[in-house]
């Protein structure tokens, strides 16, 4: 017997408008049952568990322990423009001089996740 992971939950102060942000990150829809000022929402991905938001009281207090990490269709530099204007904050550079490593975002809540490179970023440095 196993376990099949059900959604990603992440706490956050307004489930319905982060949801918004990662549907428009991840290009997939909002669980049309969720409106505005819901405790809870969710973005329901084409693959892979649901991204499942829970209004919770605290506010995040340190690094995630558990984060997405993204491997965008456009290159990585791309993608990291885009998520800067839907309103991710840039975090930390781990992006080296060949090309290789990744980016560290956050999202309007503050929670990090990593843009990784995309297939023609790797394409670039494996010739």
């Amino acid at each position: 017997m196993v376990s099949v992971v059900q959604n990603m939950a992440i706490d956050c102060a307004d489930a319905y408008e982060l949801a918004r942000f990662w549907s428009a990150v991840t290009g997939a829809r909002l669980d049309p049952d969720h409106k505005p000022g819901d405790p809870e929402a969710q973005v329901l991905l084409a693959e892979g568990p649901v991204l499942y938001f829970h209004q919770v009281p605290e506010a995040k207090t340190a690094k995630n322990r558990i984060h997405l990490c993204l491997r965008p269709e456009t290159s990585r530099e791309q993608e990291v423009e885009r998520l800067l204007g839907l309103g991710a904050t840039f975090v930390t550079d781990h992006r080296n001089p060949d090309g290789t490593g990744w980016a560290v975002l956050a999202d309007p809540e503050g929670n990090e996740f990593c843009v990784l490179r995309g297939a023609s970023d790797r394409a670039a440095t494996s010739a």
